[in-house]
């Protein structure tokens, strides 16, 4: 990270002469919330409580395991408080004397001020999320550094090199890349100490990866496929191997057909897959389509294991353009987990659910906004349901906006001695003073309540106070030889 920042030091003297685009963004929050304290208590003390199990004497459940001296339980703790600043900056450079190359480096910085430890995320203090040069022709793109590919196997971080081929006039490209790996969901390598859960469970190495995939676009559709092979270098293991598929064809207009599925060639089962149908016009669009869905987990950790079990899904969504400033939206979806074959002879545990949503937008005059809807979800462990809307006041201009939002959800938990009601409501204000500055301002209460027949039923309200301000500018020289159109169209300002 350190390098990077000073190369960009150095950098900063001859930037006159290239073409560079930055995007600043800094986020601040202060956060309270209700802290929880782990308490023991002998068993001899417990008495019987009003459901007939243990608890304390001033009423609070406590859990025995079988032949423990002292049952353990949780009371209300001290008020946890956070005040997080996060920055991230993307930066892309061109005009090194090589026509099609170009530098991108994206990166973060997080602190607590309360130097509590409350608020996660903020270690390491520096985060290098991407940096690579980059060389794009007509038919070659070539990369090297760190990167981060979105394929259907997942987003795909790593540090090392890649090269594109492309063949337009067919439709044609194909794809090789490979490096040392990060770990999956985050910028950072596997031996980081801030990925330290499973202590003597961690790799020792990185892990090193080789990709690749192949397709094939044309007017009435495209088909991909992709490899991807992760192998841990101080044992000769897998970490994981896998084949990915995807394809979608649009027969007539306004219908499509896409559909995908990988398959986990290191456990040997097939892992996710789906198929939808679509269709879209002016004043109508939705889908029908199944899907299945199923985990993955890299082999070096426990969780394999268990032997993920999938799920089987129907869904189906529809939004239709009612007036000119009305638009109705609905979506539903049942699923069903496979047999885990499990033994449960004392509970019955459900299969399969359900869960769906209505709601509506309005638009009214030229300036306001108006949103709403309902939801309700039952399936296997819990339950929920609840409400939300938002009022948004925007003038045409677009310079400054106001918003107004609530929600309520009721969770009646089943395997837990608990139910949640929460209700939350909020403010959020922007205001862009000039191009390429956007500053916002929100505030928001979380009014959460458990419901249990014991003294635990604790009251886990919050505040959230946000500012977050973005800088977008850059020199400009790129823009000077495109069309008046394109030069029109919107994305100039920083991002709302």
């Amino acid at each position: 990270m350190k390098k990077v920042l000073f190369f960009l030091l150095m950098l900063g003297p001859s930037l006159s002469a290239q073409g560079y685009r930055a995007r600043v963004e800094g986020r601040f929050q202060a956060v309270s919330y209700r802290g929880l304290q782990l308490d023991s208590i002998a068993v001899t003390d417990t008495v019987a409580g009003p459901t007939g199990g243990p608890q304390t004497a001033d009423g609070f459940a406590v859990r025995c395991a079988p032949g423990a001296s002292y049952c353990m339980f949780f009371r209300p703790g001290a008020v946890q408080r956070g005040a997080p600043f996060v920055t991230s900056a993307d930066v892309s450079l061109w005009g090194f004397g090589v026509r099609g190359l170009s530098a991108h480096v994206n990166a973060r910085a997080a602190t607590d001020f309360e130097a509590s430890g409350a608020w996660p995320g903020t270690e390491p203090a520096l985060q290098l999320v991407t940096a690579y040069a980059d060389y794009s022709a007509e038919r070659l793109t070539a990369r090297a550094g760190r990167q981060l590919n979105s394929t259907r196997l997942g987003m795909i971080g790593f540090d090392g090199a890649s090269l594109t081929v492309r063949e337009n006039g067919r439709g044609l490209d194909a794809s090789i890349y490979g490096g040392w790996g990060l770990a999956r969901g985050v910028a950072l390598p596997v031996t980081s100490p801030a990925l330290n859960p499973l202590d003597d469970f961690q790799p020792s190495e990185r892990q090193v990866l080789i990709g690749g995939s192949a397709g094939w676009i044309g007017r009435l559709g495209d088909v991909r496929a992709e490899y991807l092979r992760e192998v841990d270098p101080h044992t000769d293991y897998f970490v994981s191997e896998r084949l990915g598929f995807a394809a979608a064809i649009r027969p007539v207009a306004r219908w499509s057909v896409t559909g995908g599925a990988d398959y986990d060639l290191a456990a040997g089962w097939w892992g996710s897959a789906e198929a939808t149908v679509g269709y879209a016009a002016p004043s109508v669009s939705g889908s029908l389509g199944v899907r299945r869905y199923r985990p993955h987990f890299d082999l070096w950790t426990i969780w394999g294991m268990f032997s993920p079990v999938p799920y089987h899904a129907v869904q189906g969504q529809v939004t239709v353009r009612a007036l000119r400033q009305v638009q109705l939206r609905g979506r539903a979806e049942g699923y069903r987990f496979d047999n885990a074959e499990a033994e449960t002879p004392l509970v019955d545990v459900e299969q399969s659910g359900w869960r769906g949503e209505v709601g509506a937008t309005a638009w009214l005059a030229t300036a306001w906004t108006i949103d709403a809807g309902f939801h309700y979800e039952y399936g296997p462990g819990a339950a929920s349901t609840g409400a939300s809307g938002s009022v948004t006041f925007e003038p045409p201009n677009h310079t400054y906006a106001l918003t107004a939002h609530a929600a309520s959800m009721d969770r009646p938990l089943e395997m837990r001695f608990s139910e949640s009601v929460l209700n939350l409501f909020g403010m959020d204000g922007s205001i862009e003073p000039r191009s390429g500055m956007r500053l916002e301002l929100g505030a928001i209460h979380y009014a959460e309540k458990r419901n249990r027949p014991d003294a635990a039923a604790m009251d886990w309200g919050q505040w959230r106070v946000t500012l977050r301000a973005v800088l977008a500018f850059g020199s400009g020289g790129d823009l000077g030889h495109l069309p008046p159109a394109i030069r029109r169209m919107p994305g100039g300002r920083a991002e709302r």
